[in-house]
């Protein structure tokens, strides 16, 4: 009889063991959605993973452009529960659509960069949208081609346009790039209406124009076996290639030209999805995970993989960000004029660029 009930016991022990352990590990998942430059150190993920008991399901969705084109497609049935890299150039279009929901309860203490206010005043009163980190599109220059080839850099805008530099240009195309929309956007703020003019001459010198900001730069741009001796980046690509160097380097191979008019100041920002985080569970995830983007660690980390400036005002920059340069005098341009226009400078940019 005491046999019978001690391998009672142990079956009916083996038998819930399962089920208790299954418990206590009890992971939720959250989606989030993020352009293809995304990057964040896998032992920070994984102990947010851990701490939270939360298992990331991380899913990339090319260019910022193109992740914002595919929520909209998709907004009916939402393919994520947060939406990391609109940035305040897309954000108009992204809460026209109806994409975002309001920013949770927990993030209002978080405290924001005067460098992101000074950028864009409008940041800091954002209600759907968290800034979470910030930088500059500008034009980047392979120092070598240009010293190879006795050429100086060009000084403005206007001169750009000449052929002789018009056809050493990659640009990315606005309607599927972040970058390519952030830089249209400068010049139709420098130039008003001329701009287009200032563009066509651009087509006809030979600008190239690229579907995204990877094309250009990896594969168009003379630093990595391109063609084209200028591209459309961001101001921290130069503390970049020092930083990825195969040897040890005291100057970058590339620089910024930073031209009058040719620079637009970007925050990346990240939102919870209208119709995603549906149950308590998952909105509990969203919230942890958006402090996570916020917390120390994380803007500490992202100057270093994603090459952008921490949008806390206590965190300090890397060292190695001093050789992206000064920050240029750049603002955003103004939301409500971005959602007005936006659009048709798109259309008009594939009309008389593009084609």
């Amino acid at each position: 009889m005491r046999r019978h009930f001690l391998l009672t016991t142990a079956l009916v022990g083996l038998l819930f063991q399962p089920l208790f352990a299954g418990a206590a590990d009890a992971r939720t998942t959250l989606r989030v959605v993020t352009h293809s430059s995304f990057d964040l150190p896998k032992d920070l993920i994984a102990t947010f993973e851990a701490e939270k008991k939360v298992t990331l399901r991380l899913i990339k969705a090319g260019d910022a452009g193109e992740m914002l084109n595919k929520l909209i497609l998709s907004k009916e049935t939402p393919i994520a529960d947060v939406v990391f890299g609109i940035d305040n150039a897309m954000l108009p279009r992204a809460r026209r659509e109806g994409l975002l929901q309001p920013l949770p309860a927990e993030t209002a203490a978080l405290s924001l960069s005067p460098n992101v206010s000074d950028v864009d005043p409008q940041a800091s009163a954002a209600s759907d949208w968290l800034p979470i980190d910030f930088g500059y599109v500008t034009i980047n220059i392979d120092k070598a081609w240009f010293a190879e080839n006795k050429l100086a850099l060009p000084t403005s805008l206007d001169q750009l346009a000449e052929p002789e530099y018009a056809k050493l240009l990659v640009v990315e195309n606005p309607a599927t790039s972040s970058t390519g929309l952030a830089f249209l956007t400068a010049t139709v703020q420098a130039k008003g209406e001329s701009a287009w003019t200032w563009w066509r001459a651009l087509r006809a010198g030979g600008v190239k124009v690229s579907n995204s900001w990877s094309d250009a730069y990896y594969k168009d741009f003379t630093r990595n076996g391109g063609s084209r001796p200028m591209v459309v980046s961001y101001l921290t690509s130069p503390a970049a290639e020092v930083f990825y160097s195969d040897k040890p380097v005291n100057v970058s191979p590339t620089a910024n030209l930073n031209l009058p008019g040719g620079v637009y100041a970007q925050i990346e920002g990240l939102s919870l999805l209208t119709g995603g985080a549906k149950d308590a569970a998952t909105r509990q995830a969203a919230v942890d995970f958006m402090l996570f983007m916020r917390s120390a660690a994380v803007q500490k980390a992202l100057q270093t993989t994603m090459w952008m400036w921490p949008a806390s005002a206590t965190v300090a920059r890397e060292p190695v960000m001093t050789f992206a340069g000064k920050a240029p005098t750049a603002r955003a341009v103004d939301a409500a004029v971005l959602d007005r226009d936006a659009r048709n400078w798109v259309r008009r940019f594939n009309q008389e660029v593009v084609r």
